[in-house]
């Protein structure tokens, strides 16, 4: 008899124009960790879709074998129904309603009357949350809690469904580094109660650290499945097999080629839009050259996101106070559109709920930022607009048909070209990237990096912030600390490391 608790074989998925899956086959042993990797647009949350019904029985060809029994889901109601629970990388979680009721939202514990017994509800989320490891009151509303929080709460609700295959779909992407090991702590705790996982990632750190076997896949294709002990799997196994050659350096190479100070910032200070005694940034400053790329590091909470929304137009905080310079002389920035007019560019951290229309095709938003170079006489020319987005789809590489696909539909990594491609359009000289390669994999952040790189060869500034300091490291010229709100030290590359980089960040500065 089998050990495998899923069969997947040879499913193909179809939409209009794209051949999503094509002959995809896979074996999850039961009780392991099984990865899935490949790069954005490969297919991994489509063929776990299928697996979980919410692509139901009919829509794709091939066949589900789970626990030895063809499977048919027609809504993903079955696929729960028989033990399969799918955490999708955006969560599904109520925020105005309690722990509780999120985790027996649709599963709601009921008297004998029928109605809701909330002293059943809530005695029996505190047990799941202990599984969890989370110490929190089972009313305690959801909107209170950090991300780290609701992702445990996702897994709680999955444990009331009494789940047996555990899908998780980047689970770690918006996590910070003591959040996310909590978090592969708890699925190797679950693991031990015999409940099996599929983790699709990107963080390949991850992989190595906790995977029994992954599966590749390209192109919609499954190219190989690894097992991860028995093979001495290394992160650079794992690359080959997903970009389909060897990535010899993570970073491409780049001499740089530093001119002039282009944008200065001066002792600014942000106090927090709803605690007006609360203050988030206090006293930063900061400068960037023509080609050069700076990067700003700082651990969760510590004011960068912040930092970088207040100071393009003021689009964060309140009470804000400081100065900014633009190639000597003092501007006014007070709202997002004198920040646009004076040549500066945010891509935000949060693509889909404030970089993109979801619903809107490539072209319209490549165009977002910049209707008045594309408008005469208050009306848009869609001859040029369709133009300029078909430019920037071949120049940055969007891989969709046309530009008229919509952007929702389209894998992280393309949805961060198109971000990119709006601000370029508006030919900022000062571009902020708040984590520019957040949830993508290896490849496309390589393509990411290598469009940063054209953007200073032809003498922009850019300002870069991210979670990961090997990525600053590899980018960067110079990279400023942040600490509680303030800039607590700035570091040439050539001197950085991760240690130090590290020890700055926990700086408390009076």
């Amino acid at each position: 008899m089998s050990n495998n608790i899923l069969e997947m074989r040879s499913i193909t998925k179809t939409f209009p124009g794209v051949k999503a899956l094509q002959d995809v086959s896979l074996d999850v042993a039961r009780g392991e960790i099984h990865a899935i990797c490949g790069e954005n647009g490969a297919g991994k949350s489509t063929l776990m879709k299928v697996l979980s019904g919410v692509y139901p029985h009919g829509t794709y060809d091939g066949e589900i074998v789970f626990e030895g029994e063809v499977a048919k889901f027609h809504s993903i109601n079955d696929s729960e129904h028989l033990g399969i629970v799918i955490i999708h990388q955006e969560l599904a979680l109520v925020p105005f309603l309690s722990v509780a009721e999120n985790i027996f939202l649709g599963n709601e514990q009921r008297s004998k009357s029928g109605l809701i017994d909330w002293n059943a509800t809530n005695a029996e989320a505190a047990k799941l949350l202990a599984r969890v490891g989370l110490a929190e009151n089972p009313t305690t509303i959801v909107s209170q809690l950090g991300v780290g929080k609701q992702q445990l709460i996702e897994i709680a609700k999955a444990l009331s469904k009494r789940v047996k295959l555990l899908i998780l779909d980047e689970p770690t992407a918006a996590l910070n580094d003591t959040d996310s090991a909590h978090l592969l702590d708890l699925l190797r705790h679950l693991q031990g109660q015999g409940i099996t996982s599929i983790m699709i990632s990107h963080k390949l750190n991850e992989i190595e650290a906790i995977a029994d076997s992954t599966t590749i896949i390209r192109d919609g294709k499954t190219i190989e499945t690894l097992n991860m002990k028995a093979d001495a799997v290394t992160q650079n196994r794992i690359i080959k097999g997903m970009v389909g050659r060897d990535l010899e350096n993570r970073f491409p190479d780049r001499t740089p080629e530093i001119g002039e100070e282009v944008f200065r910032v001066e002792d600014w200070s942000v106090h927090h839009p709803t605690q007006a005694d609360r203050m988030v940034v206090k006293g930063a400053s900061f400068a960037v050259n023509a080609g050069e790329v700076i990067g700003i590091a700082g651990l969760m909470g510590a004011g960068r996101t912040e930092l970088a929304m207040s100071v393009f137009g003021r689009s964060y905080g309140r009470d804000i106070s400081g100065r900014i310079y633009k190639r000597g002389k003092e501007i006014k920035v007070r709202t997002v559109s004198e920040a646009i007019d004076h040549g500066l560019a945010y891509a935000t951290e949060d693509r889909k709920r404030y970089g993109l229309n979801l619903i809107e095709d490539i072209k319209r938003n490549v165009s977002a930022a910049s209707l008045g170079k594309l408008s005469r006489r208050g009306w848009v020319n869609g001859n040029e607009e369709l133009k300029v987005a078909e430019e920037y789809r071949l120049s940055l590489n969007i891989k969709a048909p046309t530009v008229s696909s919509v952007v929702g539909k389209l894998s992280g990594g393309n949805q961060q070209k198109v971000v990119l491609s709006k601000w370029i359009y508006t030919d900022a000289d000062v571009l902020i990237l708040d984590e520019p390669t957040r949830g993508i994999d290896v490849g496309a952040k390589y393509e990411i990096y290598t469009i940063i790189n054209r953007l200073v060869a032809a003498g922009k500034s850019v300002i870069v912030i991210s979670s990961e300091l090997p990525e600053l490291l590899g980018i960067c010229d110079r990279i400023y600390t942040l600490a509680f709100g303030r800039i607590t030290g700035v570091v040439d590359v050539a001197d950085a490391t991760q240690e130090r980089l590290m020890e700055l960040m926990t700086k408390v500065k009076d």
